[in-house]
This record gives structure tokens, C-alpha cells and sequence, in this order.
């Protein structure tokens, strides 16, 4: 074993050696695809290597083509860094190896998942009892909830899907607002239900009410709703949408990846108000939680229906059929072995505390409000959105402009964020997520485009 642990003390110097370059490093690579190639490809050796030899060599190769997502100047998409704790924890995971489907696979694994469901559902403010997925993202977690919402609407009208499937069933219609994400349509793509009925939404891509009363129907129904629009950050008016979910006792599903994480603020909780009136909810850890990538959580009102739709059994299995004592996690999520997500996840709560999340949330909030303030005093720039959590959509006077400045701060290095269209135009998109951007942060961000613009940043 001494052979394992020079190894693993090598990859420790390796890994920690790139964390503490984030702050230098350029945020986004300057290599090619085929100089990438070349430094990681050739025949397959024929015999075997030593692995601290592989290690080596692979960080070596590879590094030139990592993007720094853990830097608290990359400010694209919606990314999070890695807590340090969160970070550690993912490293024991992997170190433990436990296959997370069942309890038998890994009783601590089950047990921190069942843990972190009371932590998760008392921050978010959700009925005591909701249940709980670990899955790969908020793509899975769609497919997850939406499962229990179609098995749910279904069983209503005396259909099982389980059992039947779809064919013959009763026409179950899903609605949706314009501004919808694209990894909702592809859950409903995957679980056969086709493409949605897309209401109205307004300037900021909220789902208009009004609309999605005149859109609702007889028979069984899913609505879903947003919970901070990728571009904007906007909530849709989720007491409104309950109230028309509830006259038609239809399934309301919420899209949370990233905005769902205003419930845990007092400030910003008036923006999820309604939030414990939907039937599922779904959101990314490896965003705003900043966790290591591949943790997703879907949590369902109706943990009847939610294990109806995803439960599995067979006779070679060591399953818990009674008093559920213990938690098989195969019940509860599509995939069937896993990795034991939820160790990243409540090494990260832990670590934060109540406080240290309410302020990580905050922060970012505040770090977008301060970039929205300065960056509208350059010339020709117009912020599109109201500021209300942790995005910035903002444009240049010209399509041509907006590209160009946008292509020069990437190129540059210094930051990195993502382009976008809004109404029709090209636009630019800040998201401030990562527990490490701050003020100064901020602050260069703005004095990037400031350069790359040829103007001096507002003060």
C-alpha cells in the first residue's frame, strides 16, 4: 500500500498546486483542439505503465486544456467553484468507492442522503416530509420529478404508467412559459410526453399567469415554473401559478437549478414566495451550493408517487421491504449503481453553516447589483434585466459592438462569461455564483470591458 499512498500524495500535490494557481491562471485555455490532441493522444501502450507515471502525465497533458471554473473571475453560464470542503469530501467519495444504489452498497451513503434531505428542506422552506434525489444535474432531476408528476396526473385518472405505459393513456397535457429551460423539454422529450404548451411571458421571462389560466384544461396536467431564468434571474409569480395549479389539481413542478437558493436569505425569500406549494422541485449543487461537479437534487411533495415512478426490484438485490428502516437510494432516482453524491453536499452545508450560506447567497447577489451599477455607466451599454438575484443581461449599441467587446474580454483571460440572445438581439450574460468572486472581482470584470470598449469604468 505504500505504492498507493506516494501516489495519492503526488495527486494531492498535483491538485493543490492548480487550486492555488486559479488566481493567475488565465480563466479560459489558449490551446487548440489538435495541440490537445497531440499531447493526449498516440497508440495505446502495450504494456503497463506506473500509475504515478499516468498521473503525471495526464496533468501535464491535460492542465493546458483545463478552464479555470473554480476562479472567482469566471463569470459564465451558471458555475460555481468548489468549497474546500466540498472538494475534500468528493475526494474521500471517490477514495470509498461505494455503489449508492442501495443501503448494502453503502450504509453511510444512504444515511448522509437522508441527513441532508431534513437539512436541504428546512432551508428551502418545503413540506417536513418531501422526499429526495441525488442525481448527476438539474437535467436528471427534470426527468426525475416530471417521472413522479406523469405517474402521479396519471394514477389520478386511474391510469398506471408503470404498467402500461403511454400508449392508450389519457392526454396529459404539460405547460410551460416561453422562456422555459431547454433541459425541461428534453426531460419531457425522454419520458415521451412530447413537446409542451408554451404560455406568454413577460419582458423579464416570467410565465404570465393570465396566460397559463387560459391555457389550462380538464384532465391530467403538469405546469412548470421557473425559479430564477437563466439569463435574467427572474421568478415566475409562483402564488399566482399555484392558485390556478391547485383550482385544476394540476402537478406543479419548479425549475430551481440556481434561484431556488433564495429561500435560504431573509432578504431575498419574498422571491421564492409560494415555492412550498409546488409538487417537485429541482436545482444543481455544483452551481450556487459550489460543490464538484455531477451533483443534482430533485425533492417531490409526493414521496409516494415519486418512489412509484422510479422504484426497481429483483430477487438477487438486498432491498429493505419493510418498516423502511433504511434508504435504498435506487428507489428514488433513475440510475441504478451511482456515485454516493451526498457526501460533497453535506460536507458543503456543514461547512458553510446557515449563516455562511445566507452570506455566500447574498454576496453573489450583492457582486451582481455592483457589476449591473458600473457597467451601465460605459457608453452604448444597456442592462436588459432587473437585477434582482445573481444575473446581469447587457448589451452593447450594436449587435457587431456587443460580439466584438464580448470576443476581446474572453480572448484577454482575465475573466470569462457567455454571450446570450435576448428579444430578438445579442447580449451578454454575468452570472455571479462562485464563494470566492467579490468586490475586486467585480470590479475587474467591469474594468475589462471598460479596456476592451476603449472608455474609462464608471465609479
Amino acid at each position: 500500500m505504500s505504492d498507493t499512498r506516494d501516489l495519492l500524495r503526488r495527486t494531492a500535490e498535483l491538485a493543490a498546486d492548480y487550486v492555488e494557481s486559479l488566481d493567475e491562471r488565465p480563466v479560459f485555455p489558449d490551446v487548440t483542439p489538435e495541440q490537445l490532441r497531440e499531447a493526449l493522444g498516440g497508440p495505446l501502450p502495450e504494456e503497463p505503465l506506473p500509475a504515478e507515471q499516468v498521473v503525471d502525465e495526464l496533468a501535464a497533458a491535460a492542465e493546458p486544456g483545463v478552464v479555470a471554473l473554480g476562479s472567482g473571475r469566471y463569470f459564465g453560464f451558471v458555475i460555481g467553484g468548489e468549497l474546500p470542503a466540498a472538494l475534500a469530501a468528493d475526494w474521500l467519495t471517490s477514495a470509498w468507492d461505494q455503489n449508492a444504489g442501495l443501503y448494502a452498497g453503502g450504509p453511510s451513503a444512504s444515511v448522509v442522503e437522508q441527513v441532508t434531505r431534513e437539512w436541504l428542506v428546512e432551508l428551502l422552506g418545503l413540506p417536513a416530509d418531501s422526499s429526495i434525489g441525488f442525481v448527476t444535474g438539474t437535467q436528471m432531476a427534470h426527468v426525475t420529478g416530471l417521472a413522479a408528476a406523469r405517474w402521479h396526473v396519471l394514477d389520478a385518472v386511474g391510469w398506471d404508467v408503470g404498467a402500461k405505459g403511454l400508449t392508450g393513456a389519457p392526454p396529459l397535457q404539460v405547460i410551460v412559459g416561453e422562456q422555459v429551460h431547454v433541459t425541461v423539454e428534453r426531460a419531457l422529450r425522454l419520458l415521451g410526453l412530447g413537446a409542451p404548451t408554451v404560455v406568454a411571458a413577460d419582458s423579464q421571462g416570467r410565465l404570465v399567469p393570465e396566460a397559463l389560466r387560459e391555457a389550462l384544461g380538464e384532465g391530467p396536467t403538469i405546469v412548470c415554473a421557473q425559479a430564477g431564468e437563466v439569463n435574467t434571474g427572474a421568478f415566475d409569480p409562483l402564488p399566482a401559478i399555484a392558485d390556478a395549479c391547485e383550482a385544476t389539481d394540476a402537478w406543479l413542478h419548479v425549475d430551481g437549478a440556481f434561484g431556488i437558493w433564495a429561500a435560504v436569505s431573509p432578504r431575498l425569500r419574498h422571491l421564492v414566495a409560494g415555492l412550498e406549494r409546488a409538487d417537485s422541485w429541482t436545482t444543481d449543487a455544483h452551481k450556487w451550493l459550489n460543490v464538484p461537479y455531477d451533483s443534482g437534487v430533485v425533492l417531490c411533495k409526493h414521496p409516494e408517487s415519486h418512489r412509484a415512478a422510479m422504484t426497481v426490484a429483483a430477487s438477487y438485490l438486498i432491498q429493505d421491504e419493510g418498516a423502511h428502516r433504511v434508504r435504498d437510494q435506487v428507489d428514488w432516482v433513475p440510475e441504478f449503481s451511482r456515485r454516493a453524491r451526498g457526501f460533497a453536499v453535506y460536507a458543503a452545508l456543514r461547512s458553510l453553516g446557515r449563516r455562511g450560506l445566507v452570506e455566500l447567497v447574498e454576496r453573489c447577489c450583492d457582486g451582481a447589483t455592483r457589476f449591473a451599477e458600473r457597467i451601465v455607466g460605459l457608453d452604448g451599454v444597456e442592462v436588459l434585466n432587473e437585477v434582482v438575484l445573481n444575473q446581469v443581461l447587457f448589451r452593447f449599441d450594436s449587435d457587431e459592438r456587443t460580439d466584438e467587446v464580448l470576443a476581446r474580454v474572453q480572448a484577454g483571460g482575465r475573466i470569462w462569461l457567455s454571450g446570450t440572445s435576448w428579444d430578438g438581439r445579442k447580449a451578454i450574460r454575468v452570472s455571479v455564483s462562485n464563494w470566492q468572486t467579490g468586490d475586486e472581482e467585480i470590479d475587474l470584470a467591469v474594468q475589462e470591458f471598460a479596456s476592451y470598449a476603449g472608455q474609462s469604468p464608471a465609479r
